[in-house]
């Protein structure tokens, strides 16, 4: 006998499903580059079953592959069934270009690429396999919704399909059975149960009276915190037009992580800092540039944070999202460092992060169709500018199959009115850089992304400059 199956969405999951709208389209992504030599056939493609064959050894890892979204009736709540219809060749397709293609041919098929809808009828995600990169490269554009995983999870998703050494996947994995999903009484007779125990479990922390009132101080704390920026609009500038258009480009760039830690080492503060300091820089110049002034700006970022505990590995999204005034007016970049650690310590100390992190759960508890419309409004008041998320990823070289990949250029999606996020993933001793973009709203992004460059080389300068310095004034002088 069969056992059903559902798996529900946390309210956090849901609201994000709830800002797909016609021009924003709410799926995180990634372009992976690959030699292709590996994997070439007598005939000179790539061998398409093999790399299927690999996805497919995947899903018994990653069983969210194979399902699908479906409203539990009444309380129009998400869940995850399994896919009875599901085919995996609907959701890995292959594409060539005109041989041999640069990276910008690349990044013009990628942006349409990743501007397409994914089917939420179907297991939300799709993979992209583009052949005819010059130097015999090839490119995994991978798109998942982001209700399905956030960044933390999308790199450990990503990593069931790769290895730390080049391998094989002999022979085909054991056939799958979809479960079936229960029948509409029991899903709403569960769900009615779980409305009725939400005022109870609520008051369960109540049985440890001194816990819950310092627990309460910090959430109230939390939530003024975030409150105080967050219902406040942020100065409105080019990368905020009043609504995004449907047209993306994608673009990127990427960094030495050694000499991002020699920055660190020289000028103090953390890689994250260094990220946003050379971020605040780039968007600074942009803004010069577009004669918008940088003096007395408002200026903020919208930051995700990962809140997992140790062991926590559930999929879906585990992030409080919190913001950060950024200073982008600041020229010197010595200068501008410290203030981007002064914001972060404030941050690592402050109580945004778990107020944001109780209103999910208290809105896991009361229906997520109310923290779905708080989201909603929030960003639609322009609280922040940009969206700068960071997810450190894998030290070593990766490897599909027998295919090492070179590069990883993360994506993630845009509010409706933020024609600008940054993505930034480190891997193999560099940090890449994605920039998704409106191209109605910003033609030129790519002036932003040799900003990047730009303003992490004066960073770096500046860094060596002071370790240079410290140096001369530890030599002892000699008496002649």
């Amino acid at each position: 006998m069969s056992h059903t199956f559902y798996d529900r969405l946390s309210a956090l999951d849901a609201s994000l499903l709830g800002f797909e709208e016609k021009n924003t389209h709410w799926h995180e992504a990634a372009v992976m580059i690959f030699e292709a030599g590996p994997l070439r056939t007598e005939d000179g493609g790539l061998d398409f079953e093999q790399i299927l064959n690999n996805y497919e050894w995947s899903f018994e890892r990653v069983p969210r592959y194979r399902q699908r979204l479906v409203k539990i009736p009444l309380f129009d709540h998400p869940i995850w069934v399994d896919d009875e219809n599901f085919n995996v060749r609907y959701h890995v397709r292959q594409i060539a270009l005109p041989q041999p293609a640069d990276d910008r041919v690349l990044k013009r098929v990628c942006g349409y690429l990743l501007e397409l809808p994914l089917d939420i009828d179907k297991p939300p995600w799709e993979v992209w396999i583009v052949d005819g990169l010059e130097n015999d490269r090839f490119a995994l554009v991978t798109k998942v919704h982001h209700c399905m995983a956030d960044g933390v999870t999308g790199m450990s998703i990503l990593q069931t399909l790769l290895g730390r050494r080049p391998f094989e996947r002999n022979g085909s994995p054991k056939p799958w059975t979809p479960r079936p999903a229960p029948q509409r009484a029991e899903l709403v007779a569960t769900e009615l149960v779980r409305r009725v125990r939400a005022p109870f479990e609520l008051l369960a922390p109540l049985r440890r009276p001194n816990e819950a009132l310092q627990e309460a101080r910090d959430v109230v704390q939390g939530l003024m915190q975030a409150s105080k920026l967050g219902w406040r609009a942020a100065t409105k500038t080019p990368f905020n037009p009043d609504q995004v258009g449907p047209h993306r480009r994608f673009d990127w760039t990427d960094i030495s992580m050694r000499e991002i830690k020699d920055v660190r080492s020289g000028l103090g503060g953390t890689i994250n800092d260094v990220v946003l300091t050379t971020a605040a820089g780039s968007l600074g110049q942009y803004l010069r540039e577009h004669r918008t002034a940088t003096d007395d700006i408002d200026f903020r970022t919208l930051i995700p944070v990962n809140v997992r505990k140790d062991k926590e590995k559930n999929l879906g999204n585990r992030v409080a999202m919190i913001m950060a005034q950024l200073p982008v007016g600041e020229r010197d970049p010595i200068a501008r460092l410290r203030r981007v650690v002064e914001t972060t310590q404030e941050l690592k100390h402050s109580k945004q992060a778990l107020g944001v992190s109780w209103l999910e759960g208290l809105a896991d508890r009361i229906g997520g169709r109310f923290f779905a419309q708080l989201s909603r409004s929030a960003t639609r008041n322009r609280p922040f500018n940009v969206v700068v998320s960071n997810v450190p990823g894998p030290p070593k070289p990766l490897y599909f199959l027998g295919s090492e990949m070179q590069a990883i250029y993360p994506m993630m999606p845009l509010f409706p009115n933020q024609a600008l996020a940054l993505a930034v993933l480190s891997y193999a001793g560099k940090v890449f850089w994605g920039f998704n973009s409106d191209w109605d709203a910003l033609p030129d992004v790519h002036d932003v992304v040799e900003g990047i460059g730009e303003q992490f080389r004066e960073l770096h300068a500046a860094a060596q400059s002071s370790a240079s310095s410290r140096e001369q004034s530890t030599i002892t002088p000699t008496r002649s």
